[in-house]
């Protein structure tokens, strides 16, 4: 074709012709290499900023000892729980007095409690789900377009051992 083309002389005109075509059909439809290229750059983007905004920071004494006191609060509970069922079984009159008083309590002081409680272990999770390491994803740009015809693989017989007709067919289109 080469040769023909220096013979006529339609070499540029051939060019100039497919590269209009080429812009033509990019006006119809978007050319989806692009697109997967943009959308893997955006994403790289987006990931290098959260994780310069969520980059640990040096910690001085006073964070320290902050982190220290907010690490105390659920070996208390558990630990107060424990010693609730010791002292139940210590000395169940005074257990049971003091439980009787707890019945005294108003109910939205319970609520409040609640809250508290529900909102601390909230605010803890969040904390620690912000902070995980995000898995890293498949890559966008090895994803073929959905248009596009997958490679050719050759068959082999393993898939089809229970089927004698697919063995035999696909050994056949295995010796083409």
């Amino acid at each position: 074709m080469g040769l023909m083309d220096r013979f006529l002389g339609a070499g540029a005109a051939v060019t100039t012709v497919a590269h209009a075509a080429t812009g033509m059909a990019e006006l119809l439809r978007e050319n989806a290499t692009r697109r997967m290229e943009l959308d893997e750059e955006a994403h790289a983007r987006a990931i290098a900023q959260l994780s310069s905004e969520f980059a640990a920071r040096p910690c001085g004494w006073f964070d320290g000892m902050m982190n220290g006191l907010n690490r105390l609060p659920r070996p208390l509970m558990t630990l107060g729980t424990v010693g609730l069922f010791a002292y139940a079984m210590a000395d169940p009159e005074g257990f049971g007095l003091r439980m009787q008083n707890l019945d005294l309590v108003p109910e939205p002081l319970w609520w409040l409690l609640g809250a508290i409680i529900s909102f601390y272990f909230g605010a803890r999770e969040a904390h620690y789900f912000r902070r995980r390491p995000i898995p890293p994803g498949p890559s966008r740009i090895a994803e073929a377009d959905p248009g596009q015809a997958a490679p050719f693989a050759p068959m082999t017989a393993e898939p089809f051992e229970d089927n004698a007709a697919l063995r035999d067919w696909a050994a056949a289109k295995a010796a083409r």
